[in-house]
């Protein structure tokens, strides 16, 4: 579990295949600083497990379902990554849940600069724009933000919009952030669980589930949340 608060920036130093996933290096001294065998570290919003260390190293095990379904696709050497360790149980929650589980991805359509923060927005698949309010959380590439913006529900091509604060666009890879970049979305565990029962409870009332909750893919990545 994790709270969106990143750590540090990584990078990323060795790529190779394994299997039909590859095995990632990441230079990343803050994130190995107390980790241990097995510790669960968030890749730019996936959570991966510690397969091997050294004092400024990790190494992870990333699996097809989650190089299909997230911006680790065609990740080389030199990338820049945000890291984050897992909480602890009687840590504070600086930003709000977040499991490690991508939900798919979005791109960068709009950057709008500010004079002390910067408008990103970002378009997402039609799938997950019923799960994304105004004012809710949102993850982006394990970043904890709040939507300062949603596209109507008639959208035809859905986006949200996040407002970042000097802070964020310093510590996060989101301060280099280009239109056409893609990011990882991770969208509020309780909304995916009340669109998850509404699709019951309208079947069992007879009315048809909402076309949102059917195609809503289940692409949690589950590398460092279930051993």
């Amino acid at each position: 579990m994790f709270t969106g608060i990143v750590e540090e920036i990584g990078t990323v130093t060795s790529v190779e295949p394994s299997g039909d996933g590859v095995r990632l290096t990441v230079h990343a001294p803050v994130a190995v600083s107390d980790a241990a065998h097995g510790d669960s570290i968030a890749v730019s919003g996936v959570c991966l497990t510690v397969v091997e260390q050294g004092a400024d190293w990790f190494t992870a095990d990333v699996m097809k379902q989650t190089l299909d379904m997230s911006t680790l696709a065609g990740v080389a050497p030199g990338r820049p990554v945000n890291l984050e360790r897992a909480t602890a149980a009687h840590g504070r929650l600086g930003g709000h849940i977040v499991q490690g589980h991508i939900d798919g991805t979005g791109e960068v359509r709009e950057v709008r600069p500010g004079e002390q923060w910067r408008v990103v927005r970002v378009g997402i698949p039609a799938a997950l724009a019923p799960l994304v309010v105004d004012k809710g959380s949102i993850a982006i590439d394990g970043i904890s933000l709040t939507v300062s913006a949603v596209s109507d529900a008639d959208e035809p091509a859905p986006w949200l919009e996040v407002s970042l604060i000097p802070e964020t666009l310093e510590a996060t890879t989101l301060g280099a952030a280009e239109v056409g970049d893609p990011v990882n979305l991770e969208t509020d565990i309780l909304a995916r669980h009340v669109q998850r029962l509404f699709s019951f409870s309208s079947g069992a009332s007879g009315a048809a589930s909402s076309p949102a909750a059917d195609e809503t893919p289940s692409a949690s990545t589950t590398e460092g949340g279930s051993r």
